[in-house]
């Protein structure tokens, strides 16, 4: 299927007055969003619809700005009039107002996109006439807008419209347009104050159950004060939204005020910073050095194991080094002390002690020297040290720390068979 020169790809929209499209431009190989109307629906509307709408398309095509879509071509085929613009593949903004109230520096920041917008397409003369979620489209990830439909939205706005055929959507229109009266850039500004309002609180600015209901109070009731809707609203962004909405053309800001009020909305709160950490605080080489220490401990335990367990004389359990108090070799394994218990008991502990209860078990003849024995203690403290090192550097759930310490009570129920072994030996 084509539409003049462009290939349709898909359908992917309807409006009120015709189709969207994805299509492709042969001659650029460039892909853009094509929206249709009927021309049969524009001479409907009045003898100049047709020739109005190329117009005005035309008109808008000449805006180009940083938030605004890039109008490419406008023509007629097929029994259609076209207008080839900007494909974008964001999500629009009807998209994020649908998950609840904005936060407020996105809600300031995009109301303020849209008013830049606003502001240079009216001093070209160009009035949107349907300023709503929908017709804004969020491009990246910082928020970046652009606003759609220009040229479409001043298609049917004639003597001509039919009851029931308002133009615009009419929770988001502005009074004078309500009542089918001639509009200008203050009618956008209302419309924009109505988005903005359920940017801010998540709840429409004029609802009803019906059309009347809403066309009624968009013309004759104020909305609840948004203050009131949300804690901590700026009080300058309160009465700013609040002249936005005003019945009255004359009170509501023009376009380039707005953007100026709103960029002079006071930002939230800054969070408060932490205070500075003291100048006790531990060293970074801390972990650095507590392992060493344990390192140390560690080893000078194991020495200690193979000598209470390999001397030809029974030997008291090594004493604790001074320098290092017991207390330190402990404390990182705190967290595993259940753990430690059923694999032997803390490290000094079931390092040093073990042996003494032998020794005194078997005073009379010495335990010799058993390279199996030896075997065990040494890959003992191998495993220790490596556990040490686990957790430090890993949390107490790491598997490697669990299987380290299963490895560990293993090595514990082998070495105490095996030196009950050698006493029933030694006793025999």
């Amino acid at each position: 299927m084509k539409i003049g020169r462009y290939e349709i790809l898909e359908e992917i929209g309807q409006g009120a007055m015709g189709t969207v499209y994805r299509a492709r431009d042969p001659l650029i190989e460039r892909t853009v969003a094509i929206k249709t109307v009927s021309i049969t629906q524009l001479q409907q509307e009045g003898a100049d619809a047709e020739s109005r709408f190329l117009h005005e398309a035309q008109s808008a095509g000449r805006l180009s700005h940083p938030h605004i879509v890039t109008i490419y071509d406008v023509g007629e085929a097929e029994g259609l009039a076209y207008i080839a613009m900007e494909y974008l593949s964001g999500a629009t903004l009807r998209d994020l107002m649908n998950k609840g109230p904005m936060p407020l520096d996105l809600a300031i920041e995009t109301a303020t996109q849209m008013a830049e917008a606003l502001a240079f397409a009216h001093e070209h003369g160009v009035i949107h006439r349907d300023i709503k979620p929908a017709n804004v489209v969020v491009t990246g990830q910082r928020g970046h807008i652009k606003l759609t439909d220009f040229g479409i939205a001043h298609l049917i706005n004639s003597d001509h419209t039919r009851a029931g055929q308002m133009l615009g959507s009419p929770r988001y229109m502005s009074p004078e347009q309500a009542m089918g009266r001639e509009i200008d850039g203050r009618s956008d500004i209302f419309s924009l104050g109505a988005v903005l309002y359920e940017m801010l609180t998540g709840q429409y600015a004029f609802d009803g159950d019906s059309l009347p209901t809403i066309v009624y109070r968009v013309i004759n009731e104020a909305p609840v004060d948004a203050a009131s809707l949300r804690s901590k609203l700026p009080a300058e962004l309160s009465n700013l939204l609040a002249r936005m909405l005003d019945k009255n053309p004359e009170v509501r800001p023009d376009a380039n005020a707005l953007v100026n009020a709103l960029r002079g909305v006071a930002p939230l709160p800054a969070p408060q910073t932490p205070p500075p950490q003291p100048t006790h605080r531990p060293s970074r080489r801390l972990p650095k050095l507590t392992l060493e220490t344990l390192l140390v401990v560690l080893l000078l335990i194991g020495v200690g194991v193979l000598i209470s367990k390999n001397t030809d004389e029974p030997a008291a359990p090594p004493p604790m080094p001074s320098a290092l108090p017991r207390t330190d070799t402990r404390k990182p394994l705190q967290p595993q002390e259940d753990a430690d218990t059923a694999a032997g008991g803390n490290e000094a502990n079931s390092a040093v002690i073990e042996p003494t209860e032998a020794n005194q078990a078997v005073r009379k003849p010495a335990i010799p020297k058993d390279p199996y024995l030896v075997g065990l203690d040494k890959k003992q403290v191998e495993l220790r040290i490596q556990r040490t090192e686990l957790l430090l550097e890993y949390t107490e759930q790491h598997p490697d720390v669990v299987q380290v310490d299963r490895q560990l009570e293993q090595l514990q129920i082998e070495r105490r068979a095996y030196l009950r072994q050698l006493q029933r030996k030694q006793k025999n």
